[in-house]
This record gives structure tokens, sequence and C-alpha cells, in this order.
């Protein structure tokens, strides 16, 4: 059993994750006007049209590619000593120190201390009729699952077939995929666990909602 009041408490003590930013591509690479402490911001708008803080251009054949932060944080490392070279496409270029919200702190405890069942293959899925009518009217809380109970129907390539769940007894506490979308392989489909330990994973949740301070 995984103590997961200790491990908000190890979030705490390191209330971020570090991005690396890496060239996308080959080419010269020339830094805009970022330092580490720098601020940045990420892309944004309805469709993206917003694009994050400029962190460096690439010139490849003449032409400037700028590379914008995709994540909202303070910048931690400038690779300056690239500054006017050629780089390979992977080369580390700077790393942004992102403060985690409070949505991305409870779906991290979540993905440690529930059983992760993960899709076979890219697809998308459904639950069974009898499931998704109990899930639309109560919530996901309400199903209980046991290994070898079908759960899902898969649908790929206009060919439906049925996905029995495999794993530890328990309830549903989280849902991950969205209906009518492909879910890659080995991503998550729900997240269960043990039906004596959801009121203490519940209580946790309510914590982080309210007591996390979240950092622009």
């Amino acid at each position: 059993m995984i103590d997961v009041k200790a491990l908000l408490e190890q979030i705490k003590a390191s209330p971020y994750e570090e991005i690396v930013v890496e060239a996308p591509h080959t080419g010269v690479v020339r830094f805009a006007g970022i330092e580490p402490g720098t601020r940045v911001t990420a892309t944004s708008g309805t469709y993206g049209e917003k694009p994050g803080t400029l962190l460096a251009k690439l010139t490849r054949e003449h032409n400037d590619k700028p590379l914008f932060a995709d994540a909202k944080g303070v910048v931690g490392e400038v690779s300056r000593d690239l500054e006017g070279k050629f780089v390979e496409a992977g080369t580390k270029l700077a790393v942004i120190r992102h403060f985690l919200s409070k949505d991305e702190v409870i779906a991290a405890i979540l993905r440690q201390v529930l059983y992760l069942f993960t899709a076979p293959e890219r697809a998308k899925y459904y639950f069974i009729p009898s499931v998704d009518k109990k899930v639309k009217a109560s919530g996901p809380h309400a199903v209980k699952v046991q290994s070898g109970m079908e759960l899902f129907i898969v649908s790929r390539m206009k060919r439906e077939k049925p996905l029995v769940y495999e794993g530890p007894e328990g309830i549903i506490y989280a849902v991950y995929f969205q209906h009518d979308q492909n879910v890659d392989q080995g991503a998550p489909l729900v997240g269960v666990c043990p039906a004596s330990q959801t009121s203490l994973i519940q209580d946790v949740v309510n914590r982080v909602r309210t007591d996390w301070e979240e950092r622009e």
C-alpha cells in the first residue's frame, strides 16, 4: 500500500518538473533574450494560435526557425556555449522549471497510487453499455471491476471487439480516455484502486485542491 500523504509531502518538497528543451532539428542556434530566472509562458489560445515565449532561433538553409516555450515556468539553464554553433537534432538547449498546478499534482499522485489499465493497441475505446450507463448515472466510482470482467469495446479500422480487464479488484477512480478519440498503445484507460483506499485518496485530492499554492 502506497502512503499517499507521504507522496504529497515529497511533491511539496520539489513542486516542479524540469523540462529539457531540445533542438527539434539541425541548424545554427541563436538564443533569444533568456537567462536563468527568466519567466516564460506556454503556447495558448483556443487553437494554439498564441505562441509561447521565444527561446531561440535555429537557422537552417538560410531560414530562421523559431523555437517557442511549450510550458509555463522559469528558465533554469541555458546552453549559452552553443550560441552561434551548428547543433544536431536532440541537442539540449535549455531547461525550464515548470511549477505544478493543482490538477498536475493530483494527476501525478493518482498515476502513482492507482493501478493503471493501459490500451493494448492504438484504437478508440468505449465502456460496454452496462458500464457506460452506470458511469453516466453515478460516476466511475460506482463501477467495481475484477480481473476477467468484460469492460471495454475496442474500435479500430471499423471493427469492434471486446476487451477484458486484467488487474486487481477495485473501483474505477479515474478515467483517462475520451469518447471517440484514439488512445495510443500503452496509454492509461482507467485507474483502479482498492475500495478500502478510496476515502484516503479522496482526502489527499481534497487537500491539494484546498491547500496547494500555484505559482505564476
